[in-house]
């Protein structure tokens, strides 16, 4: 690209060439948001713009109206993948964001289409529900209503991630296509994403100095459990109220929202060693993360 007319058509061409696989999605009152079809069937969306037990319609490219079904959500990361009989639209281009730099030209897509240009400003952000490292992005663009859940390309029209408004107040965010993927992997084998769970309520809580020298722990803060649901996976390996919480499988756990970003699907039914405090004293106690009850 050698002038600004080349740079103008190819985002224009990214535009079109992205369009065709992007959905209205109607899942609240009023504001419609915008979804992508990540594999045939599959239309991944923000989950925070589907609410639950609402009857979800998708408008077409073309637009027709179709009805759709949530197969499966990640609300930490706001990801629903939505399924739908779907004919006549293409699967998306994904793109390899691993290839993502700062300063990289991208573009947000909204249905109609609407487009708005950016440039990636950061390429690990934690939300406030604290995603794992390296799975959001941070963009300089405009996410206008109902742009939540659709794409973010590249120049070439490759989709590198979903946009969305829900897991940062301050900043215009995406979640990396990879990560997009690996969700809507779990729908396609398992029929949806399932949900980790430990079956605690836990409070931060700072360590002190002395503690922290004797330990040689690097980390000022961890959690204490201020509450263990019977029957349940924290149950089953020993957690007790008053028990303060350090790392699990290795991951420090200075926060509660940093439960959430080691509590990956994919640990479902695995054991994680939990390192706890106990009375001032360290312990492990081997944990077998369970799947979270549809009503925990």
């Amino acid at each position: 690209m050698t002038t600004v007319m080349d740079l103008s058509n190819a985002l224009a061409g990214a535009v079109e060439r992205a369009a065709g696989s992007v959905f209205a999605v109607h899942g609240r009152p009023r504001l419609p948001s915008t979804g992508v079809q990540w594999r045939a069937g599959l239309i991944v969306t923000a989950s925070h713009t589907v609410e639950p037990d609402r009857e979800v319609t998708l408008t077409t490219p073309d637009g027709r109206t179709l009805s759709a079904q949530v197969a499966g959500r990640d609300p930490g990361l706001d990801i629903a993948v939505l399924r739908a009989e779907v004919d006549g639209v293409p699967v998306a281009d994904i793109g390899d964001d691993g290839d993502l730099r700062i300063g990289h030209l991208v573009l947000a897509l909204g249905a109609g289409p609407r487009a708005s240009a950016g440039i990636v400003s950061a390429l690990d952000i934690r939300g406030g529900r604290q995603p794992a490292a390296g799975e959001i992005v941070a963009v300089d663009l405009t996410l206008y209503p109902g742009f939540s859940g659709g794409p973010l390309v590249d120049v070439l029209g490759r989709v590198i991630g979903i946009t969305t408004s829900g897991v940062s107040r301050h900043l215009q965010c995406a979640v990396r296509a990879a990560t997009v993927t690996r969700l809507a992997e779990h729908v396609v084998r398992g029929g949806k994403i399932p949900r980790a769970y430990l079956g605690v309520g836990t409070q931060p809580v700072v360590l002190p100095d002395h503690l922290r020298e004797r330990l040689s722990l690097a980390q000022r803060t961890a959690v204490i459990v201020v509450n263990v649901t019977s029957d349940s996976p924290a149950a089953a390996a020993g957690l007790v109220i008053g028990d303060v919480i350090v790392s699990i499988a290795g991951h420090a756990i200075a926060e509660p929202g940093d439960l959430l970003a080691v509590l990956q699907p994919e640990r479902v039914g695995k054991i994680v060693t939990t390192s706890i405090l106990r009375g001032g004293e360290p312990r492990e106690l081997q944990v077998t993360v369970g799947e979270r009850p549809s009503r925990a």
